[in-house]
Parts: C-alpha cells; sequence; structure tokens
C-alpha cells in the first residue's frame, strides 16, 4: 500500500470538506439563486466522492480481490473486507450515485439534494476519512 498517496488524498478529501463547509448557504433558495455556489459546492462534493473512490480502489488493491465492476462495488467490497461498516458502504455508494448525477449530467440536478448533502453528509466523508486513517495507521 502506498501509504504517502492515500495520506495525500485524505489530505486533500479534508480539503473539499472544508470547502463545502465554508461555502454552503444557510438556506435552499441562495443555492438556487447562486451558480458560482452551485459550482463550488458540487465540484467539492464530486472530488469529495472521487477521493473516496480512488481511497477504496487503492486499498482493494492490496488485498486478493479482483478490481470492482462499478465505482458504488469498491465500497461493497471495502465493507466485505472488514474495513468499513456496512451502513458506511451505503452512504458512500449513494454518493458515489450524486456524483455521477453531477458529472454526467444524467438529469438536472436537485438542489435540495446539494444543500441536504452540503449539510447532513459532509460527516460522512469525514466518518470514511477516519476509518481509513485507523486502518493505514495499523
Amino acid at each position: 500500500m502506498d501509504r504517502q498517496l492515500i495520506e495525500e488524498k485524505l489530505e486533500s478529501l479534508r480539503r473539499c470538506i472544508r470547502r463545502v463547509e465554508q461555502k454552503r448557504p444557510e438556506d435552499v433558495q441562495s443555492l438556487r439563486d447562486d451558480p458560482d455556489l452551485q459550482d463550488i459546492l458540487v465540484l467539492n462534493l464530486t472530488r469529495a466522492v472521487q477521493l473516496c473512490v480512488d481511497i477504496a480502489a487503492h486499498l482493494i488493491a492490496e488485498s486478493d480481490e479482483p478490481s470492482p465492476a462499478t465505482m458504488g462495488a469498491g465500497f461493497d467490497l471495502l465493507r466485505d473486507l472488514g474495513v468499513i461498516a456496512p451502513s458506511l458502504a451505503g452512504t458512500m455508494k449513494k454518493a458515489v450515485g450524486f456524483r455521477n448525477v453531477a458529472v454526467h449530467n444524467y438529469e438536472a440536478i436537485d438542489w435540495d439534494i446539494v444543500f441536504a448533502i452540503s449539510h447532513r453528509q459532509v460527516d460522512d466523508f469525514r466518518a470514511f476519512a477516519r476509518t481509513i486513517l485507523r486502518r493505514i495507521e495499523t
């Protein structure tokens, strides 16, 4: 395992989380009305998801397991390997779904969801980071 690489990704994840917390508005209407704010939040949330996916891929690569077929399946595999809790795996899979919508524009972004993620789900990224940090420190 390339511990330094994972630590760098965790630091990038911390920066994304911090940026979301600094910029998230107090109400959803402010988000709907501000395209720059929309860009900042979506960019940092999608980066956060991608960093978690990348970290998962690095951890899986050190196991004997085959690479997962999808980004979400990577979190299932981390769950199966005992790296993350089942609830966190489920949350991270939902984050991948959000990322896919944001990056590929499969459908119009729902700003209520972005608002909720920026206020309620940011701690899920922290929980993932703490879990991974504990893992690489052992």
